[in-house]
């Protein structure tokens, strides 16, 4: 199905609600446990921002939906990001050819083609989109308490022989301002404490329901637990669960002595 294969583009709604605020989140005190242990084994957003900023290569794959492969610059203070596409078929103009270049510096985006600026303003808007979600893929664990986030913890489960504690995380909608929120069951696991997978519903899109699916493997590089290989499942009319994308990190490398006015494109 056509949903299937491309909703892996909009899990990144996700993202778009989870934002950096300092506000506290409301949670039992089971979930806050549970994201403390984790956050007591990653650390929190200080620890990330104390690299000052990161580079990584960034490979979206969604098989035969097409991918897009990124050089990817982010600084953690002010968010500022950069990125520069060798491949984009799927989430940046996927239907040109050549190099694009994107930046957003203090909510203003760019975008070049081939060296010449982009001024669409759909094309602006997607720009927008990416440059928040790509960098919070790299830091969603160290960003979850978070203003307008709920969480219910959801008790005991084993996948594949790993034994998860589960929170259900929900949103408030007068923070939102969103007609329909989305929903998600998070997956501690009992042993590192570590988020391994969650499932996710997409309302905007008839999935009412979570039962869309991420798992995530870490890597830790400097200190840093980072996300280096995410996959995404959608299941099948028979309630199996089909593997659709996969998202990697790879060369990442921390403080490279990036500055906002570095991320400025130059082009035509």
């Amino acid at each position: 199905m056509k949903f299937l294969r491309n909703y892996s583009m909009y899990i990144c709604l996700f993202i778009m609600m989870m934002g950096s605020s300092s506000l506290s989140a409301q949670t039992d005190a089971q979930s806050k446990k549970l994201i403390d242990n984790m956050m007591g084994v990653t650390g929190d957003y200080d620890k990330l921002r104390a690299k000052k900023d990161v580079q990584f290569d960034y490979v979206y794959d969604n098989f035969d939906a097409g991918k897009d492969v990124s050089k990817e610059r982010l600084i953690f203070d002010g968010e500022s990001s950069w990125a520069s596409y060798s491949v984009h078929q799927r989430n940046v103009l996927p239907e040109q050819e050549g190099i694009a270049e994107q930046s957003l510096i203090n909510g203003k985006p760019q975008l070049t083609l081939n060296g010449k600026f982009v001024t669409d303003e759909k094309a602006l808007g997607a720009t927008v989109f990416i440059r928040e979600v790509n960098p919070f893929w790299f830091s969603m664990i160290y960003k979850l308490k978070d203003n307008g986030t709920n969480y219910k913890y959801m008790g005991s489960e084993t996948v594949d022989g790993v034994a998860y504690d589960k929170v259900s995380l929900t949103y408030d909608g007068a923070v939102t301002k969103k007609e329909a929120d989305d929903e998600y069951i998070l997956y501690f696991n009992k042993k590192t404490h570590l988020l391994d997978l969650f499932y996710f519903s997409l309302p905007a899109f008839g999935v009412t329901k979570p039962i869309l699916k991420m798992t995530i493997s870490y890597q830790v590089i400097d200190g840093i637990y980072v996300p280096v290989s995410r996959k995404s499942y959608a299941p099948t009319p028979a309630g199996e669960y089909q593997l659709n994308g996969e998202y990697t990190f790879k060369n990442v490398k921390f403080g490279n002595g990036f500055r906002a006015e570095d991320f400025v494109l130059k082009g035509m």
